[in-house]
């Protein structure tokens, strides 16, 4: 179930480090980073050209931190830091608010695993 649903920017691996525009929907496990011309999940399945592989999921289990770095003129630019330690760069507009959204989401599954496990 989608928390919350828009576009942000992601820097990209390579040596340009170009800013790239992915659709993105906020879930109470993670974040799914989809190629802005891709079908969402729910929709049909993908064309045999755009392989459902071009869908990256980053699951709160294997989120650390996400780190407001700054805010620039119109953008808001943070960094999500995986558990093995590689780190994402997003910006989005500031009034967007997702490095919030992300934050308060990886908080509440975070304390759900930890009730979870107080409980086993």
């Amino acid at each position: 179930k989608a928390v919350k649903e828009g576009m942000l920017e992601k820097r990209s691996d390579g040596l340009l480090q170009l800013w790239k525009k992915k659709r993105c929907i906020l879930t109470e496990e993670g974040l799914l980073l989809i190629p802005p011309k891709h079908p969402s999940p729910q929709q049909q399945p993908a064309p045999p050209a755009e392989p459902a592989a071009k869908i990256k999921e980053l699951h709160f289990s294997n989120m650390k931190t996400v780190d407001c770095v700054e805010r620039k003129g119109k953008y808001v630019y943070f960094t999500v830091v995986m558990a093995e330690g590689k780190e994402i760069d997003f910006r989005c507009a500031q009034e967007q608010g997702w490095n919030a959204a992300i934050t308060l989401q990886m908080v509440q599954y975070k304390n759900r695993q930890a009730i979870l496990a107080v409980r086993s």
